[in-house]
Parts: structure tokens; sequence; C-alpha cells
């Protein structure tokens, strides 16, 4: 493959930058395996300060969230992205906000997630992430959208794994007594009818791995770089329609 062909991708990061990590390690190691030698992504990144966002999560302020990511976004056009990913579950609360913002796609994080579970052909999948994912529509919908059937954690669930993303895993602590935790909900999921575990929230992925489900999981964040990448080599494309 010509390297000239590779498109330029801007990123949406520090939500938070733990997370933020494993894209650019996924995306840089996929162009490097396609292209050989010694080439790597063409990125730019715009890293936020998480406590401006994690604030403006808790008081329901997300017009500004969106206002706050949007400005950033055309700042990564205007440097040159041609595409954009939010590195981060959550904010994609906010996408439509950003998508108005800008000329250039946004890769969505529901699609390449719904992709992935249809290819294994399941349809009753459980989901974790934050308290805001988990109840709100916005990472719902377009997953319903696509044929899946979503269940989430009970009440106190939704409270200890939203607390462990926020305590823990968005500073980079992994606790095996988190990891249990996680565990014991996927159990009770799976007796709920799921076939599999979405990973809804890209720090999940730092303190779960396959070996510590029996359901196949969906890292959301593994997901979207490969995605994202894929993208960037022109070996997919952007969805004609934002979702």
């Amino acid at each position: 493959m010509d390297h000239v062909f590779m498109r330029t991708l801007g990123l949406l990061g520090g939500m938070s930058w733990e997370s933020t990590v494993s894209y650019y390690q996924t995306i840089n190691r996929i162009v490097g395996q396609r292209l050989g030698a010694v080439h790597s992504a063409r990125l730019l990144l715009h890293s936020v300060d998480f406590a401006d966002i994690e604030t403006l999560q808790r008081s329901g302020q997300w017009d500004e969230a969106g206002a706050l990511l949007a400005a950033a976004a055309v700042k990564l056009q205007a440097a040159g992205a041609e595409g954009l990913v939010i590195c981060a579950n959550t904010m994609h609360k906010v996408a439509p906000i950003i998508e108005a913002a800008i000329d250039i796609p946004l890769l969505h994080i529901a699609d390449c997630t719904a992709a992935a579970v249809a290819q294994a052909g399941l349809v009753k999948l459980g989901l974790l992430g934050t308290r805001y994912t988990m109840e709100q529509d916005f990472l719902h919908k377009p997953l319903r959208e696509n044929g899946l059937q979503i269940l989430v954690p009970d009440e106190d669930g939704r409270d200890v794994v939203h607390r462990i993303i926020y305590d823990e895993l968005v500073k980079g602590i992994i606790e095996p007594t988190s990891r249990a935790i996680y565990q014991q909900e996927i159990a009770t999921l799976t007796l709920q009818g799921a076939e599999g575990i979405i990973l809804g929230c890209t720090e999940i992925g730092l303190l779960l791995t396959q070996a510590d489900s029996a359901l196949p999981l969906f890292d959301t964040a593994q997901l979207h770089a490969e995605y994202a990448a894929r993208w960037m080599l022109r070996e997919v494309s952007a969805p004609a329609t934002a979702i």
C-alpha cells in the first residue's frame, strides 16, 4: 500500500488519558503492520483536562461540554485532520454538537461495536460503562437500531461500576477486588440472558481481558481504534450519515 494515501486522523482524547494511550498505540501498531518498515500513523491529538469535562458531566452541563469538545474538533480540522474520533464512550452523548461544528466525518464508536457484535452473531448484550452510558440513550439507541438488545446492571451494580471507573480506572489504578466486582456483574448479566458483554467505557479494557470472562467481551476502545486505523488506510468508509 502506498503510504501517501493514508488519511490524517484527529483524536479528541484525555477522557481519560489512560485510555487515550491505548488508541494511540493500537492505531500506530496497525498502521505499522499494514505499511511495514518504520511507518506510523498520521495523528493529531487534542487532549483535554478531564477535570473540566467531569465537572460538566456531574452538573449535567452537557451542552457546555459539547461546545468545549466542538471547539477542539474545529482546531483539529484546521490543523489538517480528515476525520475525527472521540476517545471515550460517554462523550458520544455530545457527538451531534461536535458533528455540527465540523465538515469532516466523525467515526462513531457505536458503528464498529455493532459491526463486531453482528459478526459474532449475537443479539443480547450486557453493557458496562459509566452511569451516563448505562442509563442514557446515546449509545443504547444506535445499538438497538442495529438489532441489539441491551442489558445493564441494577441500580447498585451501576453505582459500583461507575465508581470504579471514576475513582480508579481514569487514574490508572487497577485493583483485583474491582476486577472481581465486574466479574460478578457479568455473571449476573449472564443469568439474565446476556450472550456477550460490551465494555462501554474505554477504560474498562484496562481492568478486564477476555481471560476474565466466560462470555465474549467487546472492548469498545480496541474496536474503535482498529476501525479508525482501517479508515485511515482506506480499508473502510465512514458512514454516509451520522448516528
